[in-house]
């Protein structure tokens, strides 16, 4: 009776725990089958995000930051991934264990996804009223809507992401209107519901660099408007300083380190961060940027240890054998490294120092 009652304890307060945060990603494994075996490409990552908090995923390419945002929308191919363990928790509820039907209605209306490539996510052979209009019908939340109301939705949409002449835009093919264009409305797609958790990923990718900068202003100002959550998926840190309130740092799978913005860029404890900051070119001079010796490892046969060992000047014999527990340096700051690891600061359960 005591075991059933510890249980159920237990249980009412991981619900309570889990239910504060919009995404709490556990201990996920993310396996990619492959004709060699099987990738690991996801290895044990735990990430977490607020009701109206901005964060930030930063990588280089091929880091598992898109698998990892895709596993919380489930749209990856089910028959070309094997997920050994983790737990996903949307707004409480796990989503690797929902049945199809509410998980379709989980993604309709608690999360949308900007993709980097616009012309990807609109469909060719709509007019981009007709998409809009889809996508307030489709929610479920405006069900009943006349078609004049939805047309007012759209339109006042369009105004939000500074676009001109909205009755043109609305009658206008994707493949009519400029890239900067085809992303500020992904944007006003992504926001036209009431969805608690935005996920960009890298949405000014495609564009040249003075459109990249306003398409960022423009995101950060609407997610704090409509007091959204958002998970900006990037490889550059610049954007990551200017638009998020706290940043993950991902390094071929895994989360090696995980500060408030001002402190990582204060502090960077990891080699891995501190390499990928001294690659950024600063206009105040002070030599050239300098880059990160070797390559992501195989991820079919990654290093036994931390699997930045390889590449980093300051591994000790023990790198190599042995991966690195989360350890906290200051307050919710935290690093996936042995030179700051001890018996005081060792973080070793999911939910500690997070």
């Amino acid at each position: 009776m005591m075991g059933d009652t510890a249980t159920q304890e237990a249980s009412v307060a991981k619900t309570i725990d889990t239910s504060k945060r919009v995404l709490d990603i556990r201990n996920l494994y993310v396996w990619y089958k492959t004709h060699r075996g099987h990738a690991k490409v996801v290895n044990g990552v735990d990430f977490h995000i607020n009701a109206a908090e901005k964060v930030g995923l930063v990588g280089e390419s091929g880091c598992g930051k898109t698998t990892l945002m895709k596993m919380v929308l489930q749209v990856l191919d089910p028959k070309s991934i094997h997920v050994p363990e983790g737990e996903i928790f949307l707004k409480g509820h796990d989503v690797l264990q929902l049945d199809a039907a509410t998980l379709q209605e989980k993604r309709r209306k608690d999360v949308s996804m900007i993709s980097q490539e616009p012309m990807a996510a609109l469909n060719p052979v709509f007019t981009i009223g007709a998409q809009m209009r889809d996508i307030i019908k489709y929610s479920g939340s405006f069900s009943n809507a006349r078609k004049k109301d939805l047309n007012n939705m759209v339109t006042s949409a369009i105004g939000d992401v500074m676009i001109s002449d909205p009755s043109r835009i609305l009658n206008a093919y994707p493949h009519q209107l400029s890239g900067g264009m085809r992303q500020r409305i992904c944007i006003a797609m992504s926001l036209l519901t009431p969805r608690d958790l935005l996920i960009a990923d890298e949405p000014g990718t495609a564009l040249d660099v003075t459109i990249q900068d306003q398409i960022h202003r423009l995101l950060r100002a609407l997610v704090d408007e409509k007091g959204r959550s958002l998970v900006m998926i990037t490889h550059s840190f610049g954007v990551a300083r200017e638009l998020v309130d706290r940043i993950y740092v991902m390094y071929a799978g895994e989360i090696i380190e995980s500060a408030k913005t001002k402190d990582l860029f204060r502090n960077p404890c990891h080699p891995y961060t501190s390499g990928l900051l001294s690659c950024v070119p600063r206009l105040s001079g002070g030599g050239l940027s300098t880059g990160i010796y070797g390559y992501v490892p195989d991820y079919i046969n990654p290093p036994a240890g931390c699997r930045f060992s390889l590449r980093c000047s300051k591994a000790m014999e023990k790198c190599f054998n042995e991966k690195p527990k989360m350890a906290e340096v200051e307050d919710e700051h935290t690093v996936s490294c042995f030179l700051y690891q001890n018996e005081k600061n060792d973080k070793t359960g999911n939910d500690e120092g997070r």
